[in-house]
């Protein structure tokens, strides 16, 4: 079955990093554009990145750019978010998605907590 798993997730002080990794199973991940989506409390989930099936380009919310970089590797069915500079607004649940057409899948989400 279709499945995507979140990891790399955690408590960092502001300025910290953090990777994020999204394994994907049950499709075929090279023919997925993939997003990186976060949902703070209180508020609706936001695209903060996203990249083409051949990683050749990328999106990014403005206020992620220069901090977070979005990548993939198809040989290993995952997706990564890097984030560097965090700050305490980028405290949310963090959700990676899978689209192609119609068909739209979503992991379960990682935390993400900035706080010193």
């Amino acid at each position: 079955q279709v499945q995507l798993v979140e990891s790399g997730g955690g408590l960092v002080q502001p300025g910290g990093s953090l990777r994020l990794s999204c394994l994907a199973s049950g499709f075929t991940f090279s023919n997925y554009v993939m997003s990186w989506y976060r949902q703070a409390p209180g508020k609706e989930r936001e695209l903060v990145a996203s990249i083409t099936t051949d990683g050749g380009s990328t999106n990014y919310k403005d206020s992620v750019k220069g901090r977070f970089t979005i990548s993939r590797v198809n040989a290993k069915n995952t997706v990564y978010l890097q984030m560097n500079s965090l700050k305490p607004e980028d405290t949310a649940v963090y959700y990676c998605k899978a689209k192609a057409g119609s068909l739209t899948f979503w992991g379960q989400g990682t935390q993400v907590t900035v706080s010193s």
